[in-house]
């Protein structure tokens, strides 16, 4: 953690966002949920996906007319397990939340439920979705496609989005487990956190037209919004390294946030037209599983818990100290950061406090 932190206290900063929301014309419910799913990342220590990401990907995005305050949802088609939604380029974190909502009345109802999305917007961290299902005693899948930020192997044009695969599922312990990452090998948020920061990325994170690796993260963030770059798709650039696993599971996840619901899919997904800024209208999918319709959910949770315990209970290699399963180090983040608040860097501080001017957030002191 860099020398410049300051630690600010989460009810603080989520009014802040909340009042952020309202002033570029949020209904005030909604931007409750908005700063909601914001907040729950910087509390799991998802720094790349909370705070940092309230200015340049919605309040700039709907002061640009690219993505809409007021969110209207309608419902296309459904069935007594499924649904298609399409949210009219309205506040991603409040289409996904309804439809997660509905796929786990769904799945209470008759075993399983499973919402497609269309012609939403950012939706913040999966993970968020997903909890939402294992607090109802659930399993949880979500997956969104994005603007084109992953070449596939051999390539190195940026075709698919980031396109996280995420599952959640209910255990006996204190935290559920939880896997919510991104089908390439970094995604844009963490190079936005290392721009931020002034660090150098790590090789192999992005290509670049002549096939080598970037490193500078300034440049590339230009680059990928050029077409200029690509992300690695898991597994890295080459055949060897399986980069063909990332490649296929984002396919997986652009066909079912695109194909079921008559969406858009990956170069439509730019968000420019003729030279012009326009909505991304990305595509979302959302699923529930009631675990009570195939046995009893204390015998569901006290199994993955084992199947848990036993993996950290491994043989560890000689220079670890500990092995960790899928959520424990959100959980972890979680238990330091609830008395601490939120680490803001600099940067991340001068952004917010112009925000307060530009937006004349009087009514809201920040901490810093």
């Amino acid at each position: 953690m860099s020398n410049d932190v300051v630690w600010a206290d989460f009810g603080t900063m989520e009014n802040f966002m909340v009042e952020a929301f309202k002033k570029v014309g949020v209904p005030e419910e909604d931007a409750k949920v908005c700063a909601e799913v914001l907040i729950t990342a910087d509390k799991l220590g998802i720094d790349s996906h909370g705070l940092s990401r309230l200015k340049p990907i919605y309040i700039d995005r709907i002061q640009k007319g690219i993505q809409l305050p007021d969110t209207k949802i309608d419902t296309v088609k459904e069935g007594p397990t499924t649904a298609v939604i399409d949210g009219n380029n309205g506040m991603g974190q409040v289409i996904a939340k309804k439809s997660m909502e509905m796929a786990i009345q769904k799945a209470r109802d008759y075993g399983m439920g499973m919402v497609a999305v269309r012609n939403s917007t950012h939706y913040g961290i999966a993970g968020y979705y997903a909890l939402m299902a294992t607090e109802a005693g659930m399993i949880g899948m979500t997956g969104t496609n994005a603007r084109p930020s992953i070449a596939p192997t051999f390539g190195v044009e940026n075709m698919l989005g980031t396109n996280p695969l995420v599952f959640g599922m209910p255990t006996d312990e204190d935290f559920p487990f939880l896997i919510d990452c991104a089908t390439s090998v970094t995604q844009r948020g963490k190079i936005e956190v290392y721009a931020r920061e002034g660090k150098t990325m790590p090789e192999g994170w992005v290509i670049g037209e002549d096939g080598q690796s970037k490193t500078d993260p300034e440049q590339t963030l230009t680059d990928l919004v050029k077409g200029n770059a690509a992300l690695a798709p898991l597994g890295g650039i080459s055949e060897e390294t399986a980069g063909y696993k990332g490649y296929g599971y984002a396919t997986v996840v652009e066909i079912l946030s695109a194909a079921l619901q008559g969406g858009s899919y990956l170069k439509m997904l730019m968000g420019v037209e003729n030279g012009k800024s326009v909505p991304y209208r990305l595509g979302h999918f959302f699923i529930a599983f009631d675990i009570s319709h195939f046995t009893e959910l204390d015998s569901f949770k006290e199994t993955t818990g084992n199947i848990l315990r036993e993996l950290r209970n491994s043989r560890k290699a000689p220079d670890k100290e500990r092995i960790y399963t899928a959520g424990e180090k959100e959980y972890l983040a979680w238990q330091e950061r609830k008395e601490k608040g939120i680490p803001i860097g600099e940067n991340l501080r001068e952004e917010l406090k112009k925000l307060q001017g530009d937006l004349s957030l009087d009514n809201v002191k920040l901490p810093f």
